[in-house]
């Protein structure tokens, strides 16, 4: 009798697990690399900076200046922090002129940030769609036109900037080359240009990045597949195509290289040169005159004189020793074209007597009776003023001032 013999499947249980497919997050795409988030970082930290400091000085008046004023431990603190602000923007200026070489000249990547006849199109699109009587958004590649228009007013801001920042940090080297009026002009445009781009980051790119849709790409340095699709749609077209970017022959690439390394870092010293000029170049009163320790002693009777006696007017030679007479045509001769009507630097000016006993931002350049101590004397006898006195008239002066700087 035969045995029927049947194969049964094993029904123990195995060690193995049936495999799963490997979980896979959405697509990102690289957008900013890891020098360009630094630099934009900070770009924000030196941009902040310069608003928060440079402000209060365009409205020094105002409550809420003089309270940033103090927080940031008076005006002179407040100055250098804003100027090594400056100094950073520069810095990071300098770096994104060699970056932008690199890619054109080497890597001979595509200028897409240049504007174009298209963004015009692109904008005047976006706001019909906008309106609502469009019925689809702009197609956009690499930059939108909004992300250009940014951009650019970035450059043309930060080229103001300089060139008025300049001249307000170095007046006597301004005033050697061009009029003194350029100077008061030039802190009115330092000023404006200031309010209008704190006031365009706040308006346009705070809409535009963090509420109308946050972007984080500048910090993570990628987008996904959706972000692309709304905003890039041209450029992810692109990246499939592989047309995104231009390939370089690794032989060329490095010949490139060659080149521009040893031409770029004599641009870099050159560049680096002119900023320390810029910075360091010119001493002027605030550097140059030792601050007063302590106050100045001011005469006040503790009685007044019931019926003043009048006082002869003194005379050298010829010259009556008054304002009137002699010393306000000197001064506004020799000290008009710095310190007059319409141009005042230092906030000091000889236009009248009130006015220049006022004094300036560094105090009183007159002190009534105490020819040693009053800031004009000193500031003459070092000798080098751009409207330096003769040995004669600084005596005359010193003479004026010790019968009490009369008036009249």
């Amino acid at each position: 009798m035969s045995k029927k013999v049947t194969n049964k499947k094993s029904t123990r249980p195995t060690d193995k697990k049936p495999s799963r497919p490997a979980a896979r997050g959405p697509r990102l795409y690289e957008r900013f690399h890891w020098a360009q988030r630094v630099a934009h970082a900070l770009l924000l930290v030196s941009f902040t900076t310069l608003g928060l400091t440079g402000l209060p000085q365009k409205y020094a008046v105002a409550g809420w200046a003089q309270f940033m004023v103090k927080l940031f431990g008076g005006i002179e603190n407040t100055r250098f922090i804003h100027h090594l602000a400056a100094v950073v923007l520069m810095l990071l200026t300098i770096y994104h002129i060699l970056e932008i070489g690199y890619k054109i000249f080497v890597r001979h990547s595509r200028m897409s940030m240049l504007p174009g006849l298209q963004d015009v199109k692109d904008g005047v699109q976006a706001f019909i769609y906008n309106l609502g009587l469009g019925k689809k958004r702009p197609q956009m590649g690499r930059y939108t036109f909004e992300e250009k228009m940014e951009y650019w007013s970035l450059v043309w801001g930060t080229v103001i900037m300089g060139v008025t920042g300049f001249m307000m940090w170095n007046p006597l080297a301004t005033a050697r080359l061009l009029p003194g009026e350029i100077i008061p002009a030039s802190k009115a445009a330092h000023g404006g240009e200031a309010l209008l781009a704190v006031l365009a980051i706040i308006v346009w790119h705070m809409y535009g990045v963090h509420l109308r849709r946050f972007n984080k790409s500048m910090w993570t340095g990628k987008l996904s597949k959706e972000e692309m699709l709304h905003e890039h749609p041209l450029e992810l077209a692109d990246i499939k195509a592989g047309m995104a970017e231009r390939r370089v022959d690794p032989k060329l690439l490095r010949k490139r290289q060659t080149f521009y390394y040893p031409v770029a870092g004599l641009l870099a010293v050159a560049m680096l040169l002119g900023l320390y000029g810029f910075v360091k170049g010119e001493k002027t009163a605030i550097t140059t005159v030792p601050p007063i320790s302590s106050p100045v002693a001011v005469y006040v009777p503790q009685t007044p004189t019931p019926s003043p006696t009048a006082r002869p007017t003194p005379t050298v030679g010829a010259t009556v020793l008054t304002w009137d007479g002699s010393l306000g045509s000197l001064f506004q001769t020799k000290c008009g074209a710095c310190h007059g009507a319409s141009v005042r630097l230092a906030e000091l000016s000889f236009t009248t007597y009130a006015d220049a006993m006022k004094g300036g931002q560094d105090g009183k350049v007159f002190l009534p009776g105490d020819p040693a101590g009053s800031l004009i004397i000193q500031k003459q006898q070092a000798g080098g003023h751009p409207g330096q006195l003769t040995a004669e008239e600084i005596e005359l002066v010193s003479q004026w001032i010790a019968t009490g700087a009369p008036e009249k």
